[in-house]
Order: structure tokens, then sequence, then C-alpha cells
């Protein structure tokens, strides 16, 4: 599955464009390594996000196409959410 479409469909992120849009500007890592929108997703892929001052980190425990807004959590598990003090530390 495509990265941004899951994070939309996971409710990680509430609109696919933003999700692109993070994605393209480098804000996204898949497995340690910087992810486009049209990377694919798999089972067990930890990916990393910086909203802002913030980084939450998940694994992706299962795909899906649609999910409903009380399924859509069962999706990833958050590993964890830091604050960072600076732009380097996330590079």
């Amino acid at each position: 599955m495509r990265l941004d479409k899951f994070l939309k469909v996971s409710r990680v992120i509430k609109r696919r464009p933003l999700a692109k849009e993070l994605s393209d500007e480098g804000r996204v890592k898949v497995n340690g390594r910087t992810a486009k929108a049209g990377a694919d997703l798999s089972v067990g892929d930890e990916v990393e996000i910086r909203f802002g001052r913030k980084v939450l980190t998940f694994e992706v425990l299962e795909l899906g196409t649609h999910a409903k807004k009380e399924d859509a959590e069962r999706m990833y598990k958050v590993l964890k959410e830091e604050k960072i003090e600076s732009e380097t530390d996330f590079l």
C-alpha cells in the first residue's frame, strides 16, 4: 500500500494531500530512510513522521484500503512520541 494512502486510511494524517506534502518534503522516514508518498509499505515497517517539533514513530500492524474510525488505530502501534529541540536532531 502507498505510504500516503496508509497515513490517510489509518487516520495518522487526516488528508491524503497533506500526507503527500509531508512525504515530498522529506519529513517521513520508513525503516530509517526518507520516503516519498508513493513508497510501498508492508506490515512490520517502522514509520517516523516529523510534525513541526514533534516526531511520531509507529509500526505498521495491518494494511487495508478502508477502515472505520474505531478500527483505524488497530492498523499501527505507536512506538514513541518525542519533542525535538532543533532541526538537526531529526536529520
